[in-house]
């Protein structure tokens, strides 16, 4: 056991492993999940930003500690037995928690499981840097970066269970996937009112073409996803939706 910095008092195991847990989860940025609006048409003005308050709990204040315990868990439990896996009892158990205390976080365990996702993903992938090169690359580098840990390894699994959980799969697809394809749908509006991206694209294709090669790589394994992979990606994309003659976004390495 470790000092505390407290007179007389010892850090406990348990206190020690939350700590680990706690650095390797907590994205401060990551950890909250928010409803979504319904995917729209791109439009010149460019798309309003809705951020409301977390579905999964009100009234009392967060613990982000618990939190990242509780993404830990659930990432692990899908790894290991797929969505069948996840209970809250069996979560509680393994963070040492009551039940009640993650029933009054998250509703069910289908808004548990998109909770854990998108820890690890993040809801705003391509947050305004200025270029639209450079929201792109961070947009598909937290795709490296979430794939490359638990949520990699249990990937194959979640999917195979949204495939026969229609109930599970929207919630996926409302909490999790809505929200990251409105934030990279807006770095392309912002793309074209600098003059970077051309007019008359088929967004929800561009947003296939972006993210789908990390997830049939994760998924297959037949190629690696390295920080080349990001670049290359988007370069090519690129290739497609920029304006001819126009702005460059073509920047030194």
């Amino acid at each position: 056991m470790a000092s505390t910095g407290q007179p007389g008092r010892m850090r406990t195991r348990n206190e020690e492993r939350a700590d680990t847990i706690y650095s390797y989860v907590a994205k401060p940025r990551f950890l909250t999940v928010k409803p979504s609006p319904e995917p729209h048409a791109m439009s010149k003005r460019g798309a309003p930003r809705t951020r409301a308050a977390a579905t999964h709990g009100v009234g009392r204040p967060r613990d982000e500690r618990i939190d990242a315990e509780v993404a830990f868990a659930v990432l692990s439990a899908l790894k290991e037995g797929g969505y069948r896996a996840v209970t809250i009892d069996g979560i509680a158990q393994r963070v040492g928690r009551a039940r009640t205390s993650i029933y009054r976080r998250w509703t069910s365990k289908r808004s548990l499981v998109a909770y854990a996702v998108l820890s690890e993903m993040g809801d705003d992938p391509a947050a305004d840097t200025g270029s639209v090169r450079e929201d792109l690359e961070a947009a598909v580098g937290t795709l490296l970066n979430a794939f490359a840990g638990l949520l990699g390894r249990a990937l194959a699994g979640l999917v195979a269970d949204m495939a026969q959980d229609k109930a599970l799969a929207l919630t996926i697809r409302k909490q999790v996937l809505t929200a990251r394809r409105r934030s990279m749908r807006e770095a392309l509006i912002r793309g074209r009112n600098r003059g970077e991206v051309r007019d008359g694209l088929d967004v929800e294709l561009v947003l296939d073409m972006l993210t789908a090669p990390f997830y049939y790589r994760t998924l297959f394994g037949h190629a690696p996803i390295t920080l080349r992979t990001t670049r290359q990606v988007v370069a090519y994309v690129l290739r497609i939706i920029e304006v001819e003659g126009g702005r460059k976004i073509h920047h030194a390495r």
